[in-house]
C-alpha cells in the first residue's frame, strides 16, 4: 500500500484494540487519532478534518451505527469502516445501509485491515478527483490531461522535440490523442506563430492526395480551373501533421521521401519544384517497423520519419488518469451543453476504471457526452452505462467463454468505442472492412 498522509480516527472502547490499530496504521504512514467513545469522536470530528473513521459496532451508551448516521447526516467527508466482535449478516447490512464502506469482523489480520483501508482510500480519492469541478491543468501540459508515468514521459518528450525542427513520429492507437501531441510540439516551438496544418492521409482519396498535399497548376487535370496551393505550401514556416501516414500508397511514399530529402515540393502540372520550410510531424496507429518488414511501408521513408519517436500509451495502460479525464470532460461538456454537472456513483466509477477502452480517450469523451445529454437525474448510476461496460464490471478474471464469443464481444466493444465507425474499428482491430463485415454478419457465438 502506498504511503498516504491520510487522517484516520479510530473509535473503540477497548484500549488494547485502539493501541494495536493505531500502531499498525502509523507504521503505514497514516496520521491516526483515537477516541474511546462516540461523544469524544464527535468532538474530534467537529474540529479536525478526518478522512476515514474506523469504529467499533457495540460501545457503551452510543453505538457505532449511531456514529455512522451522524457522519452521513451532517455531511462529513469521512468514509467509515465498521469493525465488530459480534459479526452477523444483519449487522453488516445495517452498517452498509448507514453508509459504511467496509465491514470487518474481529479478529482480523493486519493485512485485512490494511486492505480495507486501501480500498476506502482509493474510492475516496477517485470520487474526489471526479467531483473536482475545475480540474487543474498545468500550464506546461499543453492541454494533455493526466499525471501518470506515461503522460509525464510524453510531456518530457514534447519539451525536447519542440526545441528542434527534427521530424517527429507519433505512434499510438486510434483515439489516444496523437494530434494533441503534434499540436503541443508545434505550439511550444519557435514555429508557434506560423500555421499548424493537420492532414488525415487515410481520409483523402488516393487520386486527390498528391494535389491536396502539393497543390496543382491550372489545367493540370480535368477540373483544375485555377492554380491552387497544397497543404505543404499552406504550412510554410510552420508544421504539417501527416496523420495516419501508414495509409499512403507506395507511390505517395516516394513523393513524401523526396520532400523530406530535398525540402521542396513540386505542384501537380508544374515543371519546377519550390523550396519550403516545413516541419513534419507524422503519426500512425500501426507499427511501422513491422510494416517495413512486411514490405507494407518504405524502409527509407520510415528512417526519414523516425528521427524522434513519441509513443502515446493507450488508455488501458494509464488507468490512473481516467478519473482526471472523467472530471475534465464532465466539467467541459456540462458547460458546453448548458447542463448541471452530474455526479458519478462509486459503481459507475469502478466500472469505468475496469473497462478496457478500445476506443481510448475519444471513446471516454463520447461516453461522458452521451451520459450528460441522455441522463436527466443528477447522479449517473450503473444502469445508465452501456451494457458492455456493465458486463465488464461483472466479468470474472478468467472468462468462462469460447474464443469465438470473446472475439465477438471484443469486436462489438470496439465498434461501440468508435461510435459504430466501421472503418476506424477495422483499423483498431487490424483487419479490413470486408473481414469485419463478415464477422458481424455471423450469429453471436454461444458462450
Amino acid at each position: 500500500m502506498k504511503a498516504r498522509k491520510k487522517r484516520i480516527l479510530v473509535v473503540d472502547d477497548a484500549t488494547s484494540a485502539l493501541d494495536i490499530i493505531k500502531r499498525n496504521l502509523v507504521r503505514r504512514n497514516f496520521t491516526v487519532f483515537t477516541a474511546s467513545n462516540v461523544a469524544d469522536a464527535l468532538k474530534l470530528l467537529e474540529n479536525t478534518p478526518i478522512d476515514i473513521v474506523i469504529t467499533d459496532y457495540k460501545m457503551p451508551q452510543t453505538s457505532g451505527l449511531d456514529l455512522i448516521r451522524h457522519i452521513k447526516e451532517n455531511n462529513f467527508d469521512a468514509e467509515v469502516i465498521m469493525i465488530t466482535g459480534y459479526a452477523s449478516v444483519k449487522g453488516a447490512v445495517e452498517a452498509v445501509k448507514m453508509g459504511a464502506e467496509e465491514y470487518l469482523p474481529k479478529p482480523f489480520t493486519d493485512e485485512e485491515l490494511f486492505s480495507a483501508v486501501e480500498r476506502t482510500v482509493n474510492k475516496q480519492d477517485l470520487r474526489k478527483v471526479v467531483l473536482e469541478k475545475s480540474p487543474q491543468i498545468r500550464p506546461d501540459s499543453y492541454g494533455i490531461i493526466g499525471e501518470s508515468k506515461g503522460v509525464r514521459k510524453i510531456l518530457a518528450d514534447i519539451g525536447k522535440a519542440s526545441s528542434s525542427s527534427a521530424t517527429v513520429l507519433v505512434l499510438g492507437e486510434s483515439g489516444t490523442g496523437k494530434e494533441l501531441v503534434a499540436r503541443a510540439i508545434h505550439y511550444s516551438s519557435r514555429r508557434a506563430s506560423a500555421p499548424f496544418v493537420p492532414v488525415n492521409c487515410g481520409a483523402i482519396p488516393e487520386k486527390l492526395l498528391e494535389s491536396e498535399l502539393f497543390g496543382h497548376m491550372k489545367g493540370a487535370f480535368t477540373g483544375a480551373t485555377e492554380s491552387r496551393a497544397g497543404f505543404f505550401q499552406t504550412a510554410d514556416g510552420g508544421t504539417i501533421f501527416l496523420d495516419e501516414v501508414s495509409e499512403t500508397s507506395p507511390a505517395m511514399q516516394v513523393k513524401l521521401l523526396r520532400v523530406l530529402q530535398d525540402k521542396q515540393v513540386c505542384m501537380v502540372g508544374a515543371r519546377k519544384a519550390r523550396k519550403i520550410d516545413v516541419r513534419i510531424v507524422a503519426s500512425s496507429n500501426k507499427d511501422l517497423g513491422t510494416l517495413v518488414k512486411r514490405q507494407g511501408f518504405r524502409e527509407d521513408l520510415f528512417f526519414r520519419l523516425n528521427v524522434i519517436t513519441i509513443p502515446v500509451p493507450p488508455l488501458r495502460e494509464r488507468r490512473d488518469d481516467i478519473p482526471l479525464l472523467i472530471s475534465h470532460f464532465a466539467s467541459k461538456l456540462s458547460d458546453d451543453l448548458g447542463k448541471p454537472l452530474p455526479s458519478f456513483s462509486d459503481e459507475v466509477l469502478q466500472a469505468l476504471m475496469n473497462y478496457s477502452w478500445p476506443g481510448n480517450i475519444r471513446e471516454l469523451e463520447n461516453l461522458i457526452q452521451r451520459l450528460i445529454i441522455m441522463v436527466d437525474s443528477p447522479s449517473i448510476e450503473i444502469t445508465d452505462l452501456p451494457s458492455l461496460m456493465r458486463f465488464s464490471a461483472l466479468q470474472p478474471a478468467v472468462p468462462n467463454r469460447t474464443l469465438a464469443a470473446v472475439e465477438y464481444e471484443y469486436i462489438r466493444s470496439v465498434l461501440h468505442g468508435t461510435n459504430n465507425n466501421k472503418t476506424r474499428a477495422a483499423k483498431i482491430l487490424g483487419i479490413d472492412r470486408k473481414t469485419l463485415r463478415e464477422k458481424l454478419q455471423k450469429e453471436k457465438p454461444s458462450s
